[in-house]
Parts: C-alpha cells; sequence; structure tokens
C-alpha cells in the first residue's frame, strides 16, 4: 500500500466514525428545534373568602431549561406580557423547563415540566403554574358574632357586634398572634392560616360590666380550605 492509499484509508476508518458521533449530539444548543409555553400567576387575593384562585399571565418571569441529564440549567429567557417564553435552536432530545414558584414563608420552589423534542419541530410545554407566595397553602378561619346589649343592667336589644374584636392564638400559646373586628353582618375571618390548632376568642361582660373571655378550639387540617367555628360567639355588651 502506498503513502496515498494509507492516508484516504486513515481518513475512512476514523474520520468517519467521528462524524458520526457529531451527527448525534445529545440535548442542547445548535439544531433546529424550539419549545415554547406559558407561566400562570395564581394569586390569592386577600377577603377572597371562596379561596377561589385569580390566574393571570405571569409576565417578566425567568423561565429555565435543563439540557438531558445535566445537572445545571443551559439557559433562561424571560417570559413576555401573555406569559409566554420560547426557547430556539435545540437539537432533539429530553429537556425540563421550570420556573420558580414562592410559598408563605417566602421560601421558593421549582415547578417543572419535562419534554422530548424532534428535529425541526416545535414542542409546546403544558402551561406552568407558579404562586406569589401570599395565601397559598393556607386557609381561612370564618365565625360570627351576636350580641345582647344592656344598660345599667336593663336590657337595650340584641344584634350583630359589627366593629368587636376577635382574636386568635396557637393552641398552647397565650398570646394572640392576629385579631381583627366584627363586620356590619357579624361576620369576621382570620386568613392565611397554616395548618394546626388554634384558639379563637373575643370579650363579653357580665352584668356589672366585667370583661371575660369566650374560647372556641377549631382545627385546620388542610390547606386551600375555609373552616367555620361550630357555633356563633353569644356576647353581653354594656353601653
Amino acid at each position: 500500500m502506498n503513502m496515498n492509499r494509507f492516508v484516504i484509508f486513515f481518513m475512512l476508518v476514523f474520520a468517519f466514525p467521528m462524524l458520526f458521533v457529531a451527527c448525534n449530539k445529545g440535548p442542547g444548543e445548535g439544531g433546529t428545534s424550539t419549545i415554547q409555553g406559558y407561566v400562570k400567576l395564581v394569586h390569592h387575593p386577600d377577603d377572597d373568602y371562596t379561596l377561589t384562585p385569580d390566574t393571570m399571565a405571569a409576565a417578566k418571569t425567568d423561565v429555565f431549561i435543563v439540557y438531558g441529564e445535566e445537572a445545571y440549567f443551559g439557559n433562561d429567557v424571560e417570559t413576555n406580557a401573555e406569559g409566554m417564553y420560547q426557547f430556539e435552536y435545540l437539537r432533539p432530545g429530553d429537556y425540563t423547563v421550570f420556573a420558580y414558584s414562592t410559598l408563605p414563608s417566602g421560601e421558593k420552589v421549582a415547578v417543572s415540566e419535562n419534554v422530548t423534542l424532534e428535529r425541526g419541530l416545535v414542542a409546546q410545554v403544558p402551561t406552568i403554574y407558579i404562586h406569589d407566595g401570599k395565601a397559598y397553602g393556607t386557609s381561612i378561619v370564618k365565625g360570627r358574632v351576636h350580641a345582647s346589649y344592656y344598660h345599667n343592667g336593663s336590657y337595650r336589644g340584641e344584634g350583630w357586634a359589627c366593629e368587636h374584636r376577635v382574636y386568635i392564638r396557637r393552641e398552647g400559646e397565650d398570646i394572640p398572634f392576629d385579631d381583627t373586628r366584627v363586620g356590619p353582618d357579624g361576620y369576621f375571618a382570620f386568613q392565611k392560616l397554616q395548618p394546626g390548632s388554634y384558639e379563637v376568642f373575643t370579650v363579653t361582660q357580665d352584668f356589672n360590666e366585667v370583661p371575660e373571655f369566650v374560647f372556641q378550639d377549631i382545627t385546620i387540617d388542610e390547606a386551600g380550605h375555609v373552616y367555620e367555628l361550630g357555633e356563633q360567639f353569644e356576647v353581653i355588651i354594656n353601653v
């Protein structure tokens, strides 16, 4: 075998496998495929006693992409005004996209979706829902206060105890961590409560205007629910 033939043989044996490997790169940039999707923000407003979330486009939210089994994200983009994001020029393979959701404690957790790309196609990712850390993961306790009114020991009527103050504390603690006032219809509510056991209490008086507390216990088993006290508070108010 002369020198020229040897060179050609070497190229055939060693160059073609290298080309084959180069043509079979894994997930990453340098291809013709696209990943796109939307991010929605689930906002839990205060005073929403039904806990019905208000879902809106998560504009200007960072979305990250992981190529295959890599330990770190490979790129990130920002959603537009409609909450849409897009990763372009990707090779076929498996990808993970994620955005961060905020818990009431302020901790951020990743919400992810997996997607498999084919060459030259656009893959639509299921919508990613994130939370703003306000009422997410919490519940509401509602109650009602009814009052009998007296003046100098004489009965003056009864009705809902508008503006009467109500307190809440964790079971086993002495100090309330929140208080609120009763509305015109007698209702009050404590919001953004984590699962646990609580004592709700308010003040009543006897006919000599001596104040004392009346309590009701309630246990929150799950997040995302409205819990109502077993019975309304009955109080005496001297006017």
